[in-house]
């Protein structure tokens, strides 16, 4: 481990949380070198909805290696490619009634993000995007000026500029309408807003805190965005592939946005794959305009195309997330109910929650005592004050409990130690 600390750059993240080498995982286990398991939470950032090497995925990557298919296909037009599109328009996009075309860009999420605001700009021949406080949408630069976070911002060494911070929603309370707020800020010509090209979205927002929009909000952007001819780019990157409750986490709102960034869980395994999904009308693009070597990963195309036959088909797994969704909803609302809104409160969707805490010291105390009681959970927000649960869409109810119980084990430990201090 020391060689690894003195050799990787310092720009890591996740080992600094947890430093301990790893060499085994299955769903929502992960075991170290030295033996100890630990249950997952974290699941690859939301990369992991199915969990770790997931049998019947594994099963078909490893018949799709062994008959020597294509690997490595740039844009070309491959067999994996073709049943995977295949069965994305005819499982996920044509039942409900969505009619996208689909970009494959370089396999991470920004990527798409970038992809997404390129192609906005150039449709609407403007250069300005409005984003929201508390957004992620990666940290390349194009994306990384749409992401609110400060120190994010600050690695990027050059001006952020074309982008335009408006509040999301509940961002001043419950009571302020903020998209009442940018219409009157779009409608004045002396505002000094300039029309955008496009608003860029999560309908849940996971690095920014686990802020869940209301339907009501995100139905009243959509109209906002038609009034004013602005492009809605919804960022489903990580609060998509089900994590939210259904397959797109703006599904519930009813709302149909020009473009949607999706990667992370969409190749089922947790291969790096990427897509940007837009409406047919938005297809200007000439060829090459937006370009990569990696942009067709022919092996996450196998077993993105396995994880929809295999989950999608029916309503059977969405139905189980739904379930456990509750179950993580009401252990968590437990512990805020414990202890009141001062100390904790619930935050999230479906099986993307968590708790806020009073500050962000509080949650990375226990944060670091659940991961020496084996429970691998990350925190969020702008302060890091939100303990982000993010475990596999799979895991038993049985190891959802389980995670649920050391977590509330943790949060006794720590507020007990807290008590015992202030007195």
């Amino acid at each position: 481990m020391e060689f690894l600390k003195s050799t990787e750059s310092q720009v890591r993240v996740y080992s600094r949380a947890f430093p301990i080498v790893f060499n085994r995982a299955k769903n929502a286990h992960l075991f170290s070198e030295d033996g100890k398991e630990y249950l997952d939470f974290l699941a690859g950032a939301g990369s992991l909805n199915y969990g770790h090497n997931n049998d019947v995925l594994k099963k078909a990557l490893l018949e799709y290696i062994e008959s020597d298919g294509v690997s490595q296909g740039l844009d070309l037009w491959t067999t994996a490619k073709q049943d995977f599109m295949q069965a994305y328009h005819d499982v996920i996009l044509k039942p409900r009634g969505l009619d996208y075309k689909m970009q494959f860009t370089g396999p991470t999420g920004t990527n798409c993000v970038e992809a997404a605001l390129k192609l906005a700009r150039k449709v609407k021949g403007r250069d300005g995007i409005i984003s929201f406080t508390n957004g992620f949408h990666g940290v390349s630069l194009g994306a990384v000026a749409t992401t609110g976070n400060k120190n994010h911002r600050g690695g990027a060494g050059v001006p952020l500029s074309s982008v335009e911070f408006m509040p999301y929603c509940g961002y001043y309370g419950k009571d302020v309408d903020t998209i009442k707020m940018m219409d009157k800020l779009l409608s004045d010509n002396s505002s000094g807003t300039d029309l955008p090209a496009a608003v860029i979205v999560e309908a849940v927002q996971g690095e920014g805190g686990l802020n869940a929009a209301s339907i009501a909000w995100l139905k009243d952007l959509e109209k906002l965005c038609h009034k004013h001819d602005i492009l809605m780019i919804l960022d489903d990157i990580q609060a998509g592939n089900g994590r939210s409750g259904d397959f797109f986490s703006f599904e519930a709102a009813g709302i149909v946005p020009d473009i949607v960034t999706v990667s992370k869980s969409l190749s089922g395994y947790g291969l790096p794959m990427a897509l940007v999904l837009l409406k047919p009308e938005l297809d200007i693009w000439n060829p090459g305009e937006h370009n990569g070597t990696f942009r067709g990963n022919n092996m996450a195309f196998i077993t993105a195309k396995t994880a929809i036959e295999t989950y999608w088909k029916d309503d059977i797994f969405i139905n189980d997330v739904r379930q456990k969704g509750d179950i993580l909803g009401k252990r968590l609302k437990a512990i805020c109910d414990q202890y009141g809104p001062n100390q904790f409160r619930l935050k999230g969707r479906g099986m993307m929650r968590g708790i806020a805490c009073s500050s962000g010291e509080l949650a990375d105390k226990i944060t670091g005592l659940a991961f020496e009681k084996g429970l691998i959970i990350e925190t969020a927000g702008p302060e890091d004050e939100v303990v982000k649960c993010l475990m596999p869409l799979t895991i038993s109810e049985e190891d959802l409990n389980k995670g649920l119980d050391l977590l509330t084990e943790c949060v006794s430990e720590v507020m007990k130690a807290e008590l015992t201090k202030a007195s």
